[in-house]
């Protein structure tokens, strides 16, 4: 099975955890994509962010993106996979998790992003099929 480190986005960008929610959407539509990593000053993972964190958390509360810091919407210990993990270590982190998006760590280091569809790019279809009906079974 291939790794992690095989699979993944290398050297995602991150959204600094004292940057705004108006900074992190801006950043996620210059790259066309739906998350980033929050990266603490400590160069560490701090969380992800997702556009819908932006609109559930955030918009819909009442809140103005400029206003509000992307660490702010950072809750515990990120869930992230180890560069050398296989896929099957990374659809049980996704299952479990019920995430989409895992960062990659490298001892301390953010070296990556695996994200469902790449997963299913490497993958047969029936693990993919399964981890599609853990993330959206009630």
């Amino acid at each position: 099975m291939p790794t992690a480190r095989e699979i993944m986005t290398p050297q995602p960008d991150c959204v600094a955890e004292t940057e705004t929610l108006a900074d992190a959407a801006r950043r996620m539509a210059e790259l066309d994509v739906g998350a980033l990593p929050i990266c603490g000053s400590d160069d560490r993972l701090k969380g992800m962010i997702t556009d819908r964190d932006i609109v559930v958390k955030a918009i819909a509360q009442g809140r103005a993106p400029g206003d509000v810091r992307a660490g702010e919407l950072a809750q515990g210990k990120p869930v992230t996979i180890g560069a050398d993990d296989d896929a099957a270590e990374i659809l049980q982190t996704m299952k479990t998790h019920q995430v989409r998006r895992l960062p990659v760590i490298d001892g301390h280091d953010l070296v990556g992003i695996v994200a469902l569809a790449d997963v299913a790019r490497a993958l047969s279809d029936q693990p993919v099929g399964d981890l599609l009906d853990a993330l959206t079974s009630p």
